[in-house]
């Protein structure tokens, strides 16, 4: 299934640690039209104004997969809920890191003065590159357009600033 022209089902869902730990990635109806959405208004504009491919390396993820890599969670009742936009299919990490322009700056850039988004973050990395680039489109409300920031704390938790 397309999510749109450059973009798969596949590609939202493919993750290593469900594959090795045998964890369910299906996403409901709700989450693929909200997919789609974000494709829309996101992943596709940045392919298309660069025509290059674009690196999922975070898509979709079940609340048992953001469980398994450490994602946003709080507890409720003592029970994890997830709270990553991820878990919505709402959210994307986008790398193209080790490849030719552009580079994850250029696509932190390119959204953060183009497009409406929901959150942006620059993920780790140096002041000059992120690691990766989070970006999420809710397609439920208006969008709050933040910037943030993440990087470890001194007990290696990770935190976000406003930029």
């Amino acid at each position: 299934m397309k999510l749109s022209k450059n973009l798969s089902l596949s590609e939202m869902l493919k993750s290593r640690t469900a594959s090795r730990l045998g964890i369910n990635n299906t996403p409901t109806p709700e989450h693929i039209d909200n997919m789609k959405e974000l494709a829309r208004h996101i992943f596709q504009p940045v392919r298309s104004y660069f025509g290059v491919p674009i690196k999922i390396s975070s898509g979709y993820r079940s609340s048992d997969l953001n469980k398994a890599i450490g994602g946003s969670f709080r507890r409720v009742a003592r029970k994890y809920v997830a709270t990553s936009q991820h878990c919505k299919g709402q959210a994307v990490d986008i790398d193209r890191d080790g490849h030719s322009a552009p580079n994850n700056t250029e696509l932190f850039n390119y959204i953060k003065d183009n497009l409406d988004f929901d959150q942006l973050i620059w993920e780790f990395g140096t002041d000059e590159k992120p690691d990766w680039v989070h970006v999420s489109y809710n397609p439920h409300g208006d969008q709050r357009n933040q910037i943030l920031k993440a990087y470890k704390n001194e007990k290696g938790k990770t935190k976000y600033k406003k930029i």
